[in-house]
């Protein structure tokens, strides 16, 4: 059994396996070296050759238990139609949403415009090296991704003010967003992916009267649709204002925590197995601080199930060795 089902499915206490979010990628200098010949973002994305190559440069260097495909939450909406490009210090920007436009896609267009990122995972998930570990495929949940195809760019600390004007325009999109989301993990399951991570990047904008039609809902949806196909299925509802309750409604196998929640809180609170959790700011400060951070969390969550993670994407800043002493201190524990 691979290490992160040991952990999700057999609820596994006596060992912690480790992934780390946006392993592949920035803070490595093989992957500045194709970046810097490839400074399309989203044809990277669709290059199989390159973004299975950069998701096996981790697994090289550390030994660390699971690929997450190197990819984006945006191919859905590239996948849809919407012109998506992203802006060096600035972040992704997408084109105005035509609704008419999003309803006559259909499946097999949608697969046919990103399935470079499926021949990639089959890729990764073939590889010797990933033998014995997971590869891990993933999504965005509904909501963030329904906040990008109307804000048209990251939202950072706030919506645009007449996000919500169009109802019409929402419910729809939201719809669509599912259904395509639904095939999306298919498609990746279909080729090798063992574990789906539904990321809610957004989560935190939401005021809790919100929740149940933006996020519980459609991310239930989901959650259950990934369990009918037998693989299990994390998520990641950043800075959500209630775990407990997330855990509770959307059922998931395993959930992933921000630096920002109080990790004694959630262990009192929260019996599936948890992930995550350390600040990725520790990983710019010096050995010993790591030492104590990373004992912090393993002490905490030392009988109950628990995958270690960052409460978020590693920043690009990491240097390697870093990683490499955090892996370490993970596994020798």
């Amino acid at each position: 059994m691979r290490p992160l089902n040991k952990v999700i499915t057999n609820k596994d206490t006596s060992f912690k396996p480790i992934w780390i979010m946006r392993q592949a990628g920035r803070y490595l200098p093989e992957f500045r070296e194709i970046r810097k010949n490839n400074p399309d973002f989203i044809n990277l994305c669709l290059n199989d050759n390159l973004s299975s190559e950069i998701t096996l440069q981790p697994l090289k260097r550390f030994d660390i238990d699971a690929a997450i495909i190197f990819s984006d939450i945006l191919m859905l909406p590239y996948g849809l139609g919407q012109k998506v490009k992203f802006e060096k210090n600035f972040g992704p920007k997408l084109d105005k949403l035509n609704l008419n436009d999003l309803t006559k896609i259909d499946e097999i267009d949608f697969v046919e415009k990103i399935y470079p990122v499926y021949k990639a995972i089959k890729k990764v998930s073939t590889d010797p090296i990933l033998k014995n570990k997971n590869t891990i495929g993933f999504v965005g949940a509904p909501w963030t991704l329904l906040v990008y195809m109307i804000n048209l760019k990251s939202p950072k600390k706030d919506l645009s003010k007449n996000f919500f004007q169009d109802e019409f325009l929402i419910n729809r999109t939201l719809l669509v967003i599912e259904n395509f989301l639904k095939v999306h993990i298919k498609n990746q399951i279909e080729n090798g992916a063992n574990v789906i991570q539904i990321f809610d990047s957004w989560a935190g904008l939401l005021e809790l009267k919100d929740l149940p039609n933006y996020i519980y809902t459609p991310t239930l949806n989901l959650v259950e649709y990934v369990k009918s196909l037998n693989v299990p299925v994390i998520c990641f509802p950043r800075e959500i204002k209630d775990y407990k309750e997330f855990c509770e409604i959307v059922k998931p196998d395993a959930i992933s925590i921000d630096y920002n929640v109080d990790p004694k809180k959630i262990l009192n609170e929260i019996k599936i197995p948890i992930q995550g959790g350390l600040d990725p700011k520790v990983l710019l400060t010096n050995y010993e601080n790591l030492k104590k951070e990373t004992y912090k969390y393993l002490e905490i969550f030392k009988d109950h199930p628990y995958i270690f993670n960052l409460g978020h994407g590693i920043l690009p800043e990491t240097k390697p060795e870093m990683v490499a002493n955090l892996i370490k201190l993970v596994k020798n524990n």
